[in-house]
């Protein structure tokens, strides 16, 4: 059965001057145009045929693209147009991104995660919007490192992580700041949810050996959206009643975020590092 945008091992019916014609086990065909440098493949031998639609017609190529469907990755955006951008993906003909499938600032010369889909008309085409390719059955369990990226940032919930491009992952809107679509993070498993989604934690792996105060500190950073107008210079009695702790705790605590470059101390206060 000829799937489209996969790559499929084929047999090599027949050739003429200008293409192969490959066959699957129902004898369908695929047509594939001779390239300058293509591999030379002989009637009845198989070969790994990518396969697309070109009009009413199953077509291929031998040269394999960087993302078949359903599969996530980086690709460069090469041109953007009034009708949507164009990626890289090993292939002559640019994959085609739509604007509705966008998610922030596209610029060219980018790398940015997207998934491989088939459109209505059966055009191949990539998405930003990748929630619904990623899996639950991971074997990921509480306390492990994971990496992953920011694919998506939605307002009161936080932000939605592509954990090895495979496995859904959250970071709950309190636990991080300063973060975009498309950073790259690495974080910890704090919970494995019944649906097998995972719940991430930035905090935990920078802060874990900080003492009590800097933790309190960062947390009531990030909470207040990543600035807090505060620093060695406030008054002692403000410190006290915002942070209950001394001015001289206040500044060795954040003596110590400063230090592991998680803030800056400015004149108004202090801010979180991206």
């Amino acid at each position: 059965m000829i799937k489209l945008g996969e790559i499929q091992l084929l047999k090599l019916n027949k050739a003429d001057k200008k293409e192969l014609i490959f066959i699957d086990e129902d004898g369908t065909q695929v047509f594939v145009k001779k390239e300058k440098g293509m591999d030379i493949v002989e009637k009845g031998q198989e070969a790994k045929v990518f396969v697309f639609k070109k009009g009413s017609r199953n077509e291929g190529t031998l040269r394999l693209p960087a993302l078949a469907v359903g599969e996530i990755g980086y690709l460069k955006v090469t041109d953007i147009t009034n009708i949507g951008a164009f990626l890289d993906w090993g292939l002559d003909k640019d994959l085609f991104l739509p604007f509705k499938e966008q998610k922030g600032q596209i610029k060219t010369g980018r790398e940015y995660m997207v998934g491989v889909y088939i459109d209505k008309s059966e055009r191949l085409c990539a998405t930003m919007d990748i929630y619904e390719m990623l899996g639950t059955d991971s074997s990921y369990k509480e306390g492990d490192k994971v990496t992953g990226t920011i694919y998506s940032m939605k307002k009161g919930l936080g932000a939605m992580v592509a954990i090895d491009n495979k496995y859904h992952g959250l970071i709950q809107e309190k636990d991080f700041i300063g973060k975009r679509i498309g950073d790259k993070i690495e974080a910890r498993v704090v919970k494995v949810r019944p649906d097998g989604k995972l719940n991430l934690n930035l905090f935990e792996k920078a802060h874990q050996k900080m003492d009590n105060d800097a933790e309190k500190i960062y947390k009531m950073l990030v909470k207040a959206g990543g600035f807090l107008p505060y620093n060695d210079k406030s008054n002692p009695n403000a410190i006290r009643e915002n942070f209950n702790m001394s001015k001289g705790s206040f500044k060795v605590a954040i003596g110590r975020l400063y230090k592991r470059k998680l803030i800056e101390i400015t004149q108004r206060g202090i801010k979180a590092r991206d």
